[in-house]
């Protein structure tokens, strides 16, 4: 290492913190680093809080932490095992770590994998508790958030202005994708029958439309013989000979009434009375004479005749 240099480069082999009794520091991204580190790095022109770029070359994993003891065995390194997941690392593997300098995030946009995260009665309460150990942030990382003896991993979908930020002592703004198991709530899709109409709006056939004829049943004999008699006429056909019957009768009245408007003032007695006699009327056409008028006695008043009561 060239001490004149002001960048700090190593290769280490990782382990989990757990393996020197150091399990709460899953709850970070705080690293382990030897002493020695510590002494190279007093050495140079570093930013406070010192913070350091992890990676895994053979997969080209890349990630960030910060440190928080340099207590660690010379060569080794210890980190949370959550960090080591997402670098697909594993125990004793060898991991690169260079110091880093990262802008304060302004940004970070999360997403969590269940949907059990967002039923914590406060989930942005118990995160901003969580990610005051962390030092920073990197795209692509997914966190663990332990709560209630249960751990919820999230992943880090955004960040800015960088893809890796420091969020020590600065104002971020936090946003919520929707969980990875999340699942919209399905439409209904309409059926095929749903699709037609409907049996009740189909279109029917016209329906023949009788027209109603009252008694129009045919005759039977009680004896079951043939008839030997037409059928009576049905009573609508009977109803029309009794209009046009009752049509002549009128024009008949009509007529008779005529003849004796013609001889208003006399009472006729007898069924020849409306006539003259034949005989005296052919006579009179004998002689060349019309046969005389009758003369019509003159009204007298008190004329008719007495009785006596005795007989």
């Amino acid at each position: 290492m060239d001490r004149g240099n002001s960048t700090f480069e190593q290769c280490y082999r990782c382990y989990p913190v757990s393996f020197i009794d150091k399990a709460h520091l899953e709850k970070g991204d705080k690293a382990i680093m030897p002493p020695s580190a510590l002494d190279r790095l007093a050495s140079l022109h570093v930013e406070y809080p010192m913070l350091f770029e992890l990676t895994n070359a053979p997969v080209e994993r890349v990630s960030h932490c910060g440190v928080l003891e340099f207590v660690a065995d010379e060569g080794m390194i210890y980190l949370p095992y959550w960090m080591m997941e997402n670098m697909l690392l594993q125990e004793g593997d060898i991991v690169q770590v260079k110091n880093a300098s990262l802008a304060k995030g302004t940004y970070v946009k999360l997403q969590p994998h269940t949907m059990d995260f967002l039923d914590i009665s406060n989930p942005k309460a118990i995160l901003e508790t969580t990610l005051r150990s962390y030092s920073c942030l990197t795209t692509g990382d997914t966190i663990m958030v332990p709560y209630n003896n249960k751990k919820y991993y999230i992943n880090i979908v955004e960040t800015k202005p960088s893809p890796a930020v420091s969020i020590i002592e600065t104002d971020c703004e936090v946003d919520f994708a929707p969980p990875l198991d999340y699942k919209e709530p399905e439409k209904p899709v309409p059926s095929l029958r749903s699709k037609r109409m409907p049996p009740e709006a189909e279109e029917e056939p016209p329906k023949k439309v009788t027209k109603f004829s009252p008694f129009s049943g045919s005759a039977r004999r009680l004896d079951g013989k043939p008839l030997t008699q037409p059928a009576a006429l049905p009573v609508s056909s009977l109803l029309k000979q009794h209009n046009s019957n009752a049509g002549n009768e009128t024009v008949a009245s009509k007529s008779s009434s005529s003849t004796s408007s013609q001889h208003a003032g006399k009472l006729v007695f007898g069924s020849n009375g409306g006539q003259p006699p034949k005989e005296t009327t052919k006579v009179a056409m004998k002689n060349g004479r019309e046969p005389p008028k009758e003369e019509e006695p003159k009204f007298q008043a008190f004329t008719g005749k007495k009785y006596s009561l005795r007989g």
